[in-house]
């Protein structure tokens, strides 16, 4: 049995090493949004096409579909504390080896090793949180931490073209190395917080839990409708968040702006984003997290319909409504995943893991339709239709699961919190 969160002490320390997390999650924007502002200047020098940069830009996700799971399991046994540090080493290695790939197939397995580290940061975030937080402090934590990938996107989209780039000699080599330095220095700060005596402790309370049998965990929740639903979901959120945020410097770049411009509206859904995700987690309680879901899948419909208008009131609306959407659809989601009965304490990690790996699905497949539609048919209305049509069967998929059981698991008078899942 669990023992009670450190949350439930008041412990101030999970502020610090909420921190150092956010830290890590903010490298993780940085780096996976690092190169959609550089597209045009690595297509020209390795002569790639934009389906072909569409794969390389899905690389990553495509190593994390098979490399969430086995993470979720590795941070469960190794701790938060040299899971998390590992991350940023392998986060850090893909960021160099990208500034040093000479073609198509060197910068595709650079970025593809950045699925080997990614899922570690995605899974150990809940799973922190879980730890350290309880009650409504736990929709604090997790709105907080969802937006430090938004605001590490904004500072990869908004000053990649118009500061770094210039700073490095308009070297975009220079930039991928000068971002590797910034996540190594990341995980080394992580490792200073997370060895603090408290730390320590709570770690190995944790790892001294009694554990079922990993192969029957997964497939306990794998079994339970509610999380087959979530999963579904996940895919196609992923979709729509990657595949925007990789193409939409390319998108506003080909309606007209120059790529400074592109970079600089290309921010704005990111920096909405950081806002919402601060916000919106908080005000989604229980009974209404279905309700705002449904709200921002409208949203990013709706945007779809006017980021192609012309820069302008229409424009920065789209733009409004898409951030929005994006910056709060995980959070609620995960919210939702680690609130279910089905799910419990002790399987978060794993749980996430879960979450992460049919997300990214999604995730590969986001950047790579987006480019290959735009090569079919010379624009890029086709795959703004097509994100449409996601944000509509998403809303769909609400309906289901508003029929199933997804009220948090209770908290005993002892303080441990119960599950379904024994």
């Amino acid at each position: 049995m669990r023992v009670a969160s450190t949350a439930a002490t008041g412990d101030p320390y999970r502020w610090v090493m909420l921190a150092g997390v956010w830290v890590l999650y903010f490298c993780f924007g940085l780096t996976t949004t690092a190169l959609a502002p550089l597209v045009p200047v690595i297509a020209a020098e390795l002569q790639l096409s934009h389906a072909a940069m569409g794969g390389v830009l899905g690389a990553w996700p495509l190593v994390y579909i098979a490399s969430a799971v086995p993470c979720g399991v590795l941070l469960d046994r190794l701790g938060l504390r040299w899971s998390l540090g590992l991350a940023a080493a392998v986060m850090g290695l893909s960021g160099l080896l990208r500034a040093l790939a000479a073609d198509h197939v060197e910068l595709f397995l650079a970025v593809a090793v950045f699925g080997l580290g990614g899922p570690l940061v995605s899974v150990g975030v809940p799973k922190l949180i879980d730890l350290w937080f309880t009650g409504q402090g736990r929709a604090l934590a997790m709105g907080f931490c969802v937006a430090a990938p938004a605001l590490g996107g904004v500072v990869a989209l908004s000053l990649t073209n118009s500061v770094a780039l210039p700073l490095a000699g308009g070297s975009w080599r220079a930039v991928l190395v000068a971002y590797a330095v910034v996540v190594l220095t990341a995980g080394g700060a992580w490792l200073a917080v997370s060895a603090h005596p408290r730390s320590r402790t709570v770690d190995r309370r944790a790892l001294a839990e009694p554990r079922r049998s990993q192969l029957l965990v997964f497939a306990d929740l794998l079994r339970a409708r509610s999380v087959q639903v979530v999963l579904v979901m996940s895919i196609g959120i992923f979709f729509f968040n990657h595949g925007l945020n990789n193409w939409l410097p390319e998108i506003l770049r080909t309606g007209g702006m120059d790529a400074a411009a592109a970079g600089y509206w290309a921010s704005v859904p990111t920096a909405v984003g950081l806002v919402g995700a601060l916000v919106i987690p908080r005000l989604a309680m229980p009974g209404r997290r279905l309700a705002i879901l449904c709200a921002l899948f409208a949203c990013g419909g709706l945007a779809m319909f006017l980021i192609r208008s012309p820069a302008g009131a229409v424009l920065m609306t789209g733009l409004f409504l898409q951030g929005i959407a994006r910056g709060s659809m995980t959070a609620l989601a995960m919210l939702v995943l680690m609130d279910m009965r089905d799910v419990g304490s002790r399987n978060v990690g794993a749980a996430g893991g879960l979450f992460f790996a049919a997300a990214e699905i999604g995730g590969v497949l986001g950047p790579l339709t987006i480019g290959a539609l735009y090569d079919w048919t010379g624009g890029f209305a086709a795959a703004l239709y097509l994100m449409m049509a996601v944000c509509a069967a998403l809303m769909m998929l609400l309906r289901p699961l508003g029929r199933l059981d997804i009220r948090g698991y209770g908290v005993e008078p002892s303080g441990r919190r119960h599950t379904s899942m024994t």
